[in-house]
């Protein structure tokens, strides 16, 4: 049993490493995209966005499909459809092919996370879950680092191209170990189940649309939706786009370095969610004041980049953004937790999954936003001029006070 269940996570793990893999790549690729398109800032912003839009879209169905079809059917099916759109996304010869193959990839890696969980709800008993999920959110931000450094490695000897081919054609060996190894329960594997597990699956049909009514008139939903808008802007719409053209084009850094700097917010997000999770439960005993402290801290640091912008040293850098990565990434769990707790344990999944759509609609609206920023200030030998960037910074910094002023109306969950 325990070998089965080992592998298990480990198969699922690797395939939520890539669904972070292909969320934030287009950084450290930006330049590379522009040029190979012929495109402007805005248009690649609808690129990189392209993912979020099906993704987003998708949260609700794939619960659905989950449920009534069964997750590993789900998760197969969607993940080959990603795996082809990562590796037409690769060979696409023009903008509009590239745009809806990465809609593909985005489609079909919403699944995932849901899909998982679902899995791991049968496999794992209830005091268990908790850090099954915490060690898959980890295992993301293993998946954002190696969209970094790796990447940028990578894109420099095979080309950018060729390396979102490569991951595409991994990925259907990941799929192919889905298919062969990971079952939906341990029934369905000839084994026994697992005493405890499934401990919060909520049996007999629902109300969807009372559901949705019910978390939607909540006044206390919204501080954290729009905290996550505003979160999601910052985390997909920067340091997932906009934040290596700015390495590159303010401070001259090589695609390398700057993907080391980007590596910060993976390495945040790996070895520092664990400890505001123990925070959140164990010392403090508060969700709300984890989400106030660190959105006041990253008030902090987006004044530091706006106020010094293009004068910073390249450890000054490397502090900056792991602390953004700690205020904008690691604490996202914390939120979603919250707003668990703010309902119903029989409605508490559908909460998760509604309030997990907004980081999305952050990166929809900030991806293109900011390079339209970009596109207004225009390009100066082959980069956008420093101005342009601080124009965007600006923006940031304004975010994170109205994301600031939002979590502060949200009221405290935590029930010791």
């Amino acid at each position: 049993m325990e070998r089965h269940r080992r592998y298990l996570f480990l198969i699922l793990a690797a395939q939520y490493l890539i669904v972070y893999f292909h969320r934030v790549s287009p950084a450290v690729m930006a330049q590379d995209l522009a040029a190979s398109f012929g495109i402007s800032a805005t248009a690649l912003g609808v690129v990189a966005s392209a993912y979020f839009y099906s993704y987003g879209a998708m949260q609700v169905p794939v619960g659905i499909l989950s449920d009534s079809w069964g997750p590993k059917k789900t998760i197969l099916l969607c993940s080959l459809i990603a795996a082809l759109g990562a590796i037409g996304f690769g060979l696409a010869p023009c903008f509009g092919i590239a745009v809806a193959a990465r809609s593909l990839v985005g489609l079909g890696l919403a699944a995932v996370f849901v899909s998982s969980l679902k899995i791991f709800g049968l496999w794992f008993r209830g005091a268990e879950l908790a850090r099954v999920a915490g060690a898959l959110m980890a295992v993301g931000g293993i998946g954002w680092f190696s969209a970094t450094t790796p990447l940028a490695l990578l894109s420099e000897v095979l080309g950018w191209r060729s390396a979102v081919v490569t991951v595409g054609i991994l990925s259907l060996g990941v799929i192919f170990l889905i298919w062969r190894f990971v079952e939906d329960s341990p029934e369905k594997k000839g084994l026994p189940p697992v005493v405890g597990a499934g401990e919060g699956v909520v049996t007999g049909r629902r109300n969807v649309l009372t559901d949705l009514k019910v978390i939607l008139r909540n006044r206390y939903f919204w501080t954290i939706a729009i905290w996550f808008i505003m979160r999601g802007g910052a985390l997909f719409g920067f340091f997932g786009l906009w934040a290596g053209p700015y390495l590159t084009d303010v401070y001259g850094f090589s695609k390398g370095t700057a993907g080391n700097i980007l590596s910060m917010i993976a390495f945040a997000m790996i070895f520092v969610s664990p400890v505001i999770g123990h925070l959140s439960d164990k010392t403090l005993k508060s969700r709300k004041k984890i989400l106030v402290w660190s959105s006041a801290l990253n008030v902090l640091c987006f004044a530091c980049a706006v106020l010094f912008f293009d004068s910073l040293g390249l450890v000054a850098l490397y502090v900056l953004f792991f602390f953004m990565g700690i205020t904008i990434s690691s604490v996202g769990t914390v939120a979603i937790v919250t707003t668990k707790e703010l309902f119903p344990d029989e409605i508490a999944g559908t909460s998760m999954g509604m309030v997990n759509i907004f980081p999305f609609i952050g990166a929809i609206i900030f991806q293109p936003l900011m390079g339209y920023v970009l596109d207004r200030a225009g390009m100066t030998g082959g980069s956008y001029p420093p101005f342009a960037y601080k124009q965007m910074l600006w923006i940031y910094f304004i975010t994170s006070i109205l994301a600031l002023i939002s979590i502060m109306k949200c009221k405290e969950t935590f029930r010791g």
